[in-house]
């Protein structure tokens, strides 16, 4: 039995290229909707892509009351404290007692932050010269200003964090999350991560030429590159007797989580899959659970030719003969890869699951690849009864990151 102290998600946000709440992004999931489309963000042309998973019809003066001022609010600020709202309300926390603020933290996962804006600066400058360029554009630019945001509109007293490793931001943010509250460095933290889309980025990767020309497709023999995406997602996370105390709805608990890093190469994973293989173990170890106790893998699944292969070869090393009859899925064929914000988008993924009992599917998979030989489930979303899932985030420079969630099932229930 896992004896330390219980944490619980109570509250979920997201604003994503599937869902503008978690009402309808659990919908898109079940449907096997695609968010991966034309970019009108901003100008593709000249770049090899023009498609990605950008969020449409987002409208803050809507998504974010009157109250807070959005003034100098980069597009990455606006996204993170929209679903920070969501978050709070759906935890019975919004409007935000005063008696809670003190024992309050934000933990965001940040990447891009207000490079957007920059951008949009450095193109003001170009055009319009020193003398019209707005430089409030480069007030947000740093990645810490969604929570600062966050924090300083809500009038938050505890721990204050962004954490930027790539890919396993969200996630990393997650696990820090956690280990504050069972610390009793705070009560109640909101945690998750934010990432918006922008030119620099998108060029950064068609470089790379890892982006797909068209749609991504996760373990499909005929994979060619992800697809990139944007996403804001935030969790409300508190100890099982602050949730019980406040009557509160429970989406699932956070059993644990592994950290560990490749030392391999700065964009390529490790052909042994060695980080991959303890990132799972070490959030198996934290968790008290075995790999029999997994029921559901959301994978990192970014549909490169040597992630998947390698996540795979990963899989198969920690759950041994069980690997091939576990249910595998790559959310990112739906929402695309929000880069930071993966982790934090797929626990909201993971949770959904839990919750409501079904398996989301990898879409766009045609031909099987030999090497990629495990249950992934893509016939369409699975029914599934499920007790604990375990999701992958495996980032640039070899951040590796797994987070395990379990279903509620009351106060005297034993995992592991």
């Amino acid at each position: 039995m896992n004896s330390k102290k219980r944490i619980v998600i109570t509250g979920l946000g997201t604003i994503n290229a599937i869902g503008n709440d978690v009402a309808q992004f659990a919908a898109s999931l079940r449907e096997g909707v695609c968010g991966i489309s034309e970019i009108d963000l901003f100008d593709t042309t000249g770049f090899r892509t023009h498609k990605g998973g950008q969020i449409r019809n987002f409208s803050p003066r809507e998504s974010i009351p009157k109250e807070f001022s959005q003034k100098r609010m980069s597009r990455a600020d606006q996204l993170a404290f929209a679903a920070t709202i969501e978050a709070l309300t759906d935890a019975g926390l919004y409007p935000l007692p005063e008696t809670v603020k003190e024992d309050m933290g934000v933990v965001i996962g940040g990447g891009s932050g207000g490079l957007f804006e920059a951008e949009t600066f450095y193109a003001e400058l170009l055009t319009k010269g020193l003398g019209k360029a707005r430089f409030s554009r480069l007030s947000t630019v740093y990645c810490a200003s969604s929570a600062d945001r966050i924090a300083s509109n809500l009038g938050l007293l505890g721990p204050k964090t962004t954490l930027m490793t790539a890919c396993s931001s969200g996630a990393n943010a997650l696990g820090y999350a956690r280990d504050l509250i069972q610390s009793g460095q705070a009560e109640i933290i909101l945690a998750g991560a934010v990432d918006p889309m922008g030119r620099i980025t998108y060029a950064a990767f068609n470089a790379l030429k890892a982006v797909d020309e068209d749609v991504c497709r996760p373990f499909d023999r005929n994979r060619s590159g992800l697809s990139l995406g944007e996403a804001a997602a935030i969790l409300v996370l508190e100890s099982l007797e602050s949730a019980l105390a406040r009557g509160a709805t429970i989406h699932g608990e956070i059993l644990g989580y592994g950290v560990s890093c490749d030392s391999f190469h700065m964009t390529a994973p490790d052909e042994k899959a060695s980080g991959a293989v303890r990132s799972m173990q070490a959030a198996l170890k934290d968790s008290g659970l075995s790999p029999d106790d997994i029921d559901y893998i959301n994978a990192h699944g970014t549909a490169t030719p040597a992630n998947d292969v390698t996540e795979t070869k990963a899989i198969k090393e920690v759950f041994g003969l069980r690997a091939c009859s576990i249910p595998v899925s790559s959310t990112k064929s739906m929402h695309a890869h929000p880069l930071d914000a993966a982790g934090a988008l797929e626990a909201v993924v993971c949770l959904l699951a839990l919750s409501q009992g079904f398996i989301p599917p990898t879409i766009h998979f045609k031909e099987r690849d030999p090497e990629c030989d495990l249950d992934y489930v893509t016939e369409g979303a699975r029914s599934a009864s499920l007790r604990h899932v375990l999701s992958n985030s495996f980032a640039f420079g070899g951040n590796n990151t797994t987070v395990i969630f379990g279903k509620y099932e009351g106060q005297g229930a034993v995992h592991g």
